[in-house]
């Protein structure tokens, strides 16, 4: 692109639609943690780990909207949402599932394409 502020930009609302995700839901399970809880044991995943997912969620997605430690939080949200994805929404069976896989694998990509290309100048990070 031969305008860098126009790139900058794009990468800044990049980051906050990629992060916007994990940022509120991070926040609902919050609100609604014994839910979450219970649906985590349906799948067979401990419920202890929800203070560590709702970490992740939240705080990695209030990182990538400033743009701090961009590319490190990219590749670590990217493989949470992989992980997920692989624990939650393999019943294909069900359409919506399906959906929800493609969506993450998505999210996954756009992660990547964040690690490779920085967070741009709108960030803590500048780069």
């Amino acid at each position: 692109m031969n305008n860098p502020a126009l790139a900058d930009a794009a990468k800044l609302v990049g980051r906050i639609l990629l992060a916007l995700m994990f940022v509120l839901a991070g926040w609902s399970k919050i609100t609604g943690y014994a839910g979450t809880q219970q649906y985590m044991g349906s799948a067979g995943v401990p419920g202890i780990l929800l203070p560590l997912v709702i970490i992740v969620e939240l705080l990695g997605g209030l990182m990538i909207i400033v743009g701090f430690k961009t590319r490190l939080v990219a590749l670590v949200l990217c493989a949470f949402t992989i992980a997920a994805s692989l624990l939650f929404h393999l019943n294909w069976a069900q359409p919506m599932q399906q959906l929800l896989f493609l969506k993450n694998l998505a999210v996954a990509g756009g992660f990547l394409l964040l690690f490779a290309a920085g967070p741009g100048t709108y960030s803590v990070d500048k780069g």
